[in-house]
Parts: structure tokens; C-alpha cells; sequence
């Protein structure tokens, strides 16, 4: 009888998984996202990735920095009815931040005042560490997710402040979810002032590991999902030679466009 009883709990178990899954995969494909953001799902694998996370469309999940909003445009339809989606954005009290932050901000902002019917109940967090540090109440999240984030964070010297917050503001046993370039984190020649322009984006695989279990993180599992041996890591403008940004523009396009998205690590990590 128990054996039985396991069987259907697996069984259904199974079944609110596959659920979850054919939402993303709608709301990967649905035509609020772009042609352009569409696209895009063949290298950033948005059914896969979440589904290694552990996403279910009742938990409440908190994107860092979301930018351009790619992936909050798949969370957000797929928790709006049963759960809860949180975009920690840019805080725009916070001054002397470069012009874009705001601009992002105020973008996101109104996309979701005119989308309810996508972005249903999305929240925003004011976050701009090192001065507006804080993902919300401690233990009241059960997903903490950065897509593409942790080189920005390093250069600037917060990874750690923000892997703490991510640490706090999750539930015993919330997951941390990291998607990053992989790769060796090093400076680029003779790329001006912008100091965006000054790393490659890429980082170790290691670095990042012992960056969240410095914080209290322990490493579930890693996946290779996001995986591309074609990139060679050694470009001219690091990850942004490759599309979609493609810096060069028309220099060696074609080899570029050949090469695809970066190479990247996708990491698991549960709060304890």
C-alpha cells in the first residue's frame, strides 16, 4: 500500500512538473515576447533552465536585475496566477547611477503597468547595492534567480553583498539559481573608459561556486544546458562580440553569428 501510495505521489508530482513546463514553453513563445526575444530561446533554453531550478508556478520568485526584461517576460505569466513574481530592479532613489539604470527602470515599470494581463501581480524591489542592498523580508522567498549578472558584480566588488541578500531573503531550503559566461575572467586591451568594456563578462566556474558558498549556499547541481564548446572565449570584446550584442557589428559577423551565445555555466545552489 505504501509503495503504492509513493507511486502516485510521484505520479502526480510528475504531472504538476509537466504543467509547469508547457506553461513556460507558452509563455516562451507567446507574442508579448519579441521576434527578437524569441529567437533567443534557442541558446538561453528557457524550459530547461527553469525546470533544473525547480520552478513551480506557485512559489514566489525574485529575478536581480532582469534588464532588459527576457526572462521576467516568461516568470511572470507563468506565476501570475498561483504565485508571485518579484523584479529587484534598479533603485532610482539612489543617485550617480549611469543614466540607463533609470531609463531600465522606468521602462519595466510602465511595461508592467500595461501588460497586467502578462505581468498580472508582479512586484519590484528597489536594488542597487552597494547603497539599496535588501531583496525584501528574510526567509520570505522560495527562488532567487541572476541570469548573466555575477561579472558585473564582481568587477564592482558586491558579488558578495548580493549573494548575501539572496541568501536572506530565501527560505530555508529556497534555491539560487545562476546562469553566467564561463570562462577565464580577464581585462580587454584597449577598449577606452567604459568600464563595462573593460572584462571579458566571462567568468570561472569556480569563482562563482565559491562566491555563494562563502555566503551559506551549498552547490546542488550544475548543468550544462546553457553549454556552447564553440565559444572560444578569447574575443576582441569578450562576451559581447558574440550575438546578441555582436560590438564589432559587421567585423567577422558571420564567424560570430556561427559561434552563437556564449558559453555558459548553470548553477543550483539551496539555502540550508
Amino acid at each position: 500500500m505504501a509503495a503504492c501510495s509513493n507511486q502516485i505521489t510521484g505520479s502526480d508530482a510528475a504531472g504538476k512538473a509537466a504543467l509547469v513546463d508547457a506553461k513556460i514553453a507558452a509563455a516562451a513563445n507567446g507574442d508579448h515576447r519579441s521576434e527578437k526575444n524569441r529567437a533567443r530561446n534557442a541558446y538561453r533554453h528557457p524550459v530547461q533552465t527553469l525546470a533544473f531550478f525547480g520552478l513551480r508556478d506557485d512559489m514566489t520568485v525574485i529575478e536581480i536585475s532582469p534588464g532588459g526584461l527576457w526572462y521576467s517576460e516568461i516568470l511572470a505569466p507563468v506565476l501570475k496566477d498561483n504565485g508571485q513574481f518579484i523584479a529587484a530592479g534598479y533603485d532610482v532613489a539612489v543617485p550617480g547611477q549611469p543614466a540607463y539604470r533609470y531609463k531600465q527602470t522606468e521602462a519595466m515599470l510602465q511595461r508592467f503597468a500595461n501588460e497586467p494581463e502578462h505581468f498580472g501581480n508582479a512586484r519590484v524591489v528597489p536594488f542597487s547595492p552597494p547603497l539599496s542592498g535588501s531583496l525584501g523580508l528574510d526567509a520570505s522567498a522560495d527562488m532567487v534567480l541572476t541570469f548573466r549578472n555575477s561579472h558585473g558584480w564582481m568587477r564592482d566588488g558586491i558579488a558578495g553583498q548580493v549573494y548575501r541578500a539572496a541568501f536572506d531573503v530565501l527560505k530555508p531550503g529556497g534555491v539560487f539559481g545562476v546562469v553566467q559566461h564561463r570562462g577565464e575572467n580577464r581585462w580587454l586591451a584597449n577598449t577606452g573608459s567604459d568600464s563595462d568594456r573593460k572584462i571579458s563578462g566571462y567568468l570561472p566556474q569556480s569563482a562563482v561556486i565559491a562566491a555563494a558558498e562563502s555566503v551559506g549556499f551549498v552547490l546542488e547541481a550544475t548543468s550544462e544546458i546553457n553549454a556552447n564548446p564553440k565559444d572560444s572565449k578569447d574575443h576582441p570584446s569578450g562576451v559581447w562580440t558574440l550575438p546578441p550584442s555582436l560590438r564589432l557589428k559587421e567585423v567577422d559577423k558571420e564567424k560570430y553569428l556561427a559561434i552563437g551565445e556564449s558559453d555558459r555555466m548553470t548553477l543550483r545552489f539551496r539555502k540550508p
